[in-house]
């Protein structure tokens, strides 16, 4: 979730940032959301290695997050919060790219829509409409990105599951999960899952951002 607060943030300062350097809509929306994504993954990483650590072992292992991340450092290094960093900025670039796109794009259509319908143009969807959008931007950035998703998980927990191989690098991981648990089996493993969380945080996520953006402009108008 932290990570989500983040990258929706980032996301609207970028695409304000970019909206005179960059005319073209599209590419705008995608790039807003690549760099938010890429933001909040450097942000939050260690935080992401120690809650996957955990949900691998015992409760005995790790006392709290921020125990597992000072076990982690101590007995690993640095380098081992950030196992698994390349597949997961790598993974970022489609899931929040395509996230932050289809919400925009949807957005923009359903409020051209009500003009059409009233002839007056909404300041900002309802909040059921919101959550909608949301969760479709939720669903298609969730598939773009999954198969990297995997590969980070298996890299930031190969010591805890005892396959050192996992640790060589994004594509021979990929190589070895296709080769031992096949493409849906394997590198789709949970999707199914995936789809019904991913979309209920992402359009919450949304929801929430655009509501008290919304509540805030009024403010400072007012």
């Amino acid at each position: 979730m932290e990570e989500k607060i983040v990258r929706i943030s980032s996301a609207g300062i970028r695409k304000f940032t970019m909206e005179k350097e960059l005319p073209h809509l599209q590419l705008r929306r995608f790039l807003a959301g690549t760099g938010a994504g890429t933001t909040s993954v450097i942000c939050t990483y260690p935080l992401d290695v120690a809650r996957a650590r955990m949900a691998v072992t015992t409760s005995s292992r790790y006392s709290s997050l921020f125990h597992a991340i000072q076990t982690i450092y101590t007995e690993e290094g640095i380098y081992a919060l950030y196992r698994g960093f390349s597949p997961a900025l790598l993974g970022i670039i489609p899931y929040a790219g395509t996230a932050f796109f289809t919400f925009e794009t949807l957005k923009e259509k359903r409020l051209d829509r009500q003009m059409h319908l009233t002839g007056v143009r909404p300041k900002k969807l309802r909040p059921v409409e919101n959550l909608c959008c949301g969760a479709v931007a939720g669903i298609l950035g969730q598939t773009a990105s999954y198969p990297l998703d995997i590969v980070r998980r298996r890299m930031q927990t190969a010591n805890i599951t005892g396959h050192p191989e996992y640790t060589e690098s994004v594509y021979k991981t990929l190589r070895f999960v296709y080769r031992d648990e096949g493409l849906i089996h394997g590198l789709y493993k949970g999707l199914s899952v995936n789809w019904i969380k991913g979309p209920i945080a992402s359009g919450i996520s949304f929801t929430v951002y655009h509501q008290l953006q919304h509540y805030f402009r009024q403010l400072i108008n007012d």
